[in-house]
């Protein structure tokens, strides 16, 4: 009567033990890790991994991709073996493998998009921007009488971070031609008519200004900008389609900390003269200015969470690369060593060694693509990790450019955040969507 449940407590046993065999043994390990899914660029070959001491029949259209220098739509592999998938053209296609030619074995889906290199930054820029209209960064009290005071910017239901576009029906984004249409709009009683963009929407509104008894001068109520500047790193430079990227990350007004919406802007030469050390709860920076007698590098025409992209004639001096190289999809990323280019004094650009301590999976932009730490000595002792005016530093690993430095951690300076490059090639117009990649499959 106790034989039965010792016998199914012996075939539960040998059964985990089994499983946990599986599970460890190499073969199985490597076809869990492979993905369903791969994008290759066109021209560069990829190996994959099987290890699995079996032949297979593969099949796949050889007009997009060859298997092992075949030419054939079908062909043998032996999963033993490295298997190297060379890409042809754009498209997509499936690499199906049977095992003896019948029994469904995997199916991977390739895509390939055309090849694309860029030539790695790390340059110091000086960044000027002015905004597609006049930023509201605050508001103002206007002393009305002896005892009164109002905004009229806060009664018109203007908030922190709005965009005034327009006023009276034309386009404007220079703060010294606010005062005049002031002016003229509190002696003739008639309200001025703002357009106003806020986030993604936009409506209108009227303002009233009101006479400062003070100042003897009609005020909005207001405080207001129509620019910026700063520096930064430039990320990358794209010879073939004359764009660059640089920063990693959206640039924000100093007050609101919402992005500004560019109109236009320039990147300039710029030289760091000194390092303000970061330490644990205060990142430092780096103090640089422009070159006067440098010319203009290039134009801003987008800011994006993933930094600034523009127009660029040349590449700029000091390069410490001048041939492009392999840029790296965001699958292709892994924990270990990797190094990132940057200034830390004059225009120099240096090279120094950094660990990827995570990677982040992402299908779609987001920021925070990596954790990154600094283990390069010499970095260390002249920066104390990341510094403000680092962001846009170029990381490169196994020969490909992979990213860029975002942001610090104020607790802890040598480590921070970086993107992935895919995300700003693709805000640079110079990297193909899937969908896009898709519909050029013929």
């Amino acid at each position: 009567m106790n034989r039965k449940p010792k016998v199914r407590r012996s075939f539960g046993i040998l059964l985990v033990l089994f499983m946990c065999l599986a599970v460890t043994s190499a073969p199985l390990r490597h076809y869990a890790a492979f993905p369903n899914e791969l994008r290759l660029f066109q021209g560069q070959a990829k190996d994959l991994h099987f290890a699995m001491p079996v032949h297979a029949q593969g099949t796949l259209d050889p007009s997009v991709a060859a298997v092992n220098g075949s030419t054939r739509s079908t062909f043998p592999v032996n999963l033993n073996e490295p298997v190297s998938i060379q890409p042809k053209r754009s498209g997509e296609t499936e690499l199906r493998l049977k095992l003896f030619g019948k029994i469904p074995f995997k199916t991977v889906k390739l895509q390939v998009v055309p090849d694309l290199k860029v030539v790695p930054g790390g340059q110091t820029i000086g960044v000027k921007v002015k905004s597609a209209g006049i930023m509201v960064v605050g508001h103002h009290l206007v002393q009305t009488g002896p005892n009164t005071r109002q905004s009229p910017g806060e009664d018109a239901k203007l908030k922190l971070g709005d965009l005034i576009v327009a006023i009276n029906g034309k386009p404007l984004n220079d703060v010294s031609k606010v005062a005049s249409l002031a002016d003229e709009a509190g002696k003739s009683g008639v309200p001025l008519q703002l357009d106003v963009r806020r986030g993604k929407m936009t409506f209108k509104t009227k303002l009233s200004p009101a006479f400062d008894q003070e100042d003897q001068a009609w005020r909005l109520g207001l405080y207001i900008r129509d620019s910026a500047a700063g520096v930064g790193t430039l990320t990358f430079y794209a010879p073939d389609q004359g764009v660059y990227g640089a920063l990693g990350h959206v640039i924000t007004d100093m007050d609101t900390q919402t992005p500004i919406s560019v109109g236009s802007g320039q990147i300039l030469q710029s030289n760091v003269l000194s390092i303000s050390k970061s330490q644990s709860g205060e990142p430092g920076e780096k103090r640089a200015t422009f070159i006067k007698e440098g010319k203009t590098l290039g134009n801003v025409e987008r800011n994006t969470p993933f930094g600034i992209f523009g127009r660029m004639n040349r590449l700029p001096e000091h390069a410490l690369h001048q041939d492009p190289v392999p840029v790296a999809f965001s699958e292709e990323v892994e924990e270990g060593p990797a190094e990132i280019l940057t200034v830390v004094n004059g225009q120099k650009v240096e090279r120094f060694n950094i660990q990827i301590v995570h990677v982040s999976k992402q299908t779609s932009p987001a920021t925070k693509g990596m954790v990154i730490r600094i283990t390069d000595p010499k970095l260390l002792e002249r920066t104390g990790g990341i510094v403000q005016g680092m962001s846009g530093s170029p990381i490169l690993q196994n020969g490909k450019l992979v990213g860029a430095v975002t942001h610090v951690f104020v607790n802890d300076p040598t480590s921070g955040y970086g993107c992935f490059i895919e995300w700003m090639l693709q805000d640079a117009g110079i990297m193909l969507k899937p969908e896009e990649a898709t519909s050029k499959a013929v």
